[in-house]
């Protein structure tokens, strides 16, 4: 008899017939912590599971803060008659619910259109008011009713002050036109980050980043070319999404459509830059999908894409406005809602450089083949 038809030894078989020695659900106690020890390991489910939705009642928390949901906040057009209203505002038993600012008429549309204020107020110098407010917005609305009901109970009922109302519906003064651009900014940023960190942690997990090693290719050249990649498609996703809020929004860009596309161009490269960085030294998808949502998510929340970043406390703000996506999508509104020329946001334009240079030679010095 061969070594390999040789009987098993006795204990050996009397091991693998006995039972397991904890009990009937011994098998199932051991899967079971087998199955949760490699969740452990897996970045996104603690991500998701976990971290994300701490972070999300952060921000919202901070940006909505001590704040009764019947809280506006109305802009006052400085001229005759600014005083009397802002007086009946802040002797009214209701003031608290309302922050009311003072402003000149430009500055007032411009921060309604903004998404900044709920509504406009313009006093006409005769004891008559004119309000100004996007009906699409629901705390527009109410913020109209309220104001109203406050100001003509300070000044005695029943409707003592004459008023007259303009809805700003026309385009330019919309929440769709504040929030366009802000969805311009994330898709860039969710193409960036995700098109470049996940393609490249993929090829590196499935051993082709290796068949590189071998050429005489320089690793810029090969992460360069990857990050520059974004500006191809960068070009299909800025020209959809402008052009469908322009056909079926009527949205009016004031800016050039050149200025545009190089602030796509930038942000795709930017974005690009953070991904390559993200991806520089992970090793599976997990991984990264993991880093690449803790990345993200700060900018999500914080940098204005479906509200004004306005809402969170000034100290924030400091920290908000120098985060790439908050940046990308303040120079997209200038362009497009204001008509402001590149040349005229050297801050914003300064932060994109910084965010996308730095990253990518951190990401030249960091990165690894295999």
């Amino acid at each position: 008899m061969t070594v390999a038809q040789q009987a098993p030894p006795a204990e050996f078989k009397q091991r693998m017939t006995a039972p397991p020695p904890n009990g009937r659900w011994a098998g199932f106690t051991h899967l079971l912590m087998a199955r949760m020890k490699e969740l452990k390991r897996e970045p996104e489910v603690v991500f998701w599971v976990f971290v994300f939705p701490i972070l999300l009642a952060l921000g919202l928390g901070i940006a909505f803060r001590n704040k009764p949901a019947d809280v506006t906040s109305i802009a006052i057009v400085a001229g005759p008659g600014t005083e009397n209203v802002l007086a009946m505002i802040q002797h009214s038993p209701r003031s608290s619910s309302i922050r009311a600012r003072t402003l000149g008429q430009d500055a007032a549309l411009q921060g309604l259109r903004l998404g900044k204020f709920d509504l406009v107020v313009l006093p006409d110098g005769k004891g008559g008011l004119e309000y100004r407010y996007d009906p699409a917005r629901p705390e527009c609305v109410l913020s109209h009713a309220e104001v109203d009901d406050v100001l003509q109970a300070a000044a005695g009922r029943k409707d003592s002050i004459p008023t007259t109302t303009v809805v700003s519906s026309e385009p330019g003064s919309r929440y769709i036109d504040f929030l366009i651009p802000g969805l311009l900014g994330m898709n860039l940023m969710n193409s960036g980050m995700w098109g470049v960190g996940f393609s490249l942690v993929d090829m590196r997990q499935r051993k082709l980043l290796k068949r590189f090693v071998g050429t005489p290719m320089r690793r810029s050249d090969f992460l360069l070319a990857i990050m520059s990649s974004r500006i191809v498609l960068m070009i299909v996703e800025v020209g959809f999404l402008l052009g469908f809020g322009v056909v079926f929004f009527h949205m009016r860009v004031l800016g050039s459509y050149l200025s545009i596309a190089l602030l796509g161009a930038l942000g795709s490269v930017t974005f690009g830059g953070v991904g390559l960085l993200t991806a520089s030294r992970a090793q599976k998808i997990e991984s990264i999908s993991g880093l690449i949502n803790i990345v993200m998510m700060p900018m999500w929340i914080f940098s204005g894409v479906f509200f004004s970043y306005e809402r969170f406390p000034v100290s924030v703000q400091t920290f908000i406005k120098v985060l790439p996506l908050t940046a990308l999508n303040d120079a997209l509104r200038a362009t497009i809602l204001e008509g402001t020329p590149l040349g005229a946001q050297p801050g914003r334009l300064l932060v994109l450089g910084l965010w996308g240079g730095i990253s990518f030679l951190l990401a030249l010095r960091w990165f690894r083949w295999a």
